[in-house]
């Protein structure tokens, strides 16, 4: 058995905390997962937040995380698909682009239409036509 009682342990690092997920034994024998969420306060003290889920319970706890999860992604589905109809419907009101942009690339000339407007894309340059005498 190694310090504290800890039989396991394994760490996921992400940008501004840290999930410690520690397997441990405490002195009756019982074995147990611990879930320590750990993230930067003020300063350079850390907050520190933990979860014990015994041995007999940790099926009913991952069963209730797996129905979260797969709300989640249904949720997730429903609402990329509510995106989908909504820009459906605008661009049916207002009209799809059909037309692709075409960029011009680096080394290529200069494509000008006779009405003296160069076209690049996102913004439209527009120069005068000065007279000259």
């Amino acid at each position: 058995m190694g310090i504290r009682g800890e039989l396991y342990t394994t760490e996921v690092v992400l940008e501004n905390r840290s999930y410690f997920f520690n397997v441990k034994e405490n002195r009756n024998g019982d074995i147990f997962l611990q879930i320590v969420e750990s993230k930067k306060g003020d300063g350079s003290d850390f907050d520190r937040h933990q979860i014990s889920i015994f041995q007999e319970d940790m099926q009913k706890v991952l069963a209730g995380l797996d129905v979260a999860l797969k709300y989640v992604d249904k949720e997730q589905k429903a609402r990329k698909k509510a995106r989908a109809e909504k820009k459906a419907v605008k661009a049916e009101k207002y009209g799809a682009k059909s037309e692709k942009r075409v960029y011009r690339k680096k080394g290529e000339e200069d494509k000008r239409l006779p009405d003296g407007i160069k076209r690049t894309g996102k913004v439209i340059h527009i120069k005068s036509k000065k007279e000259t005498e």
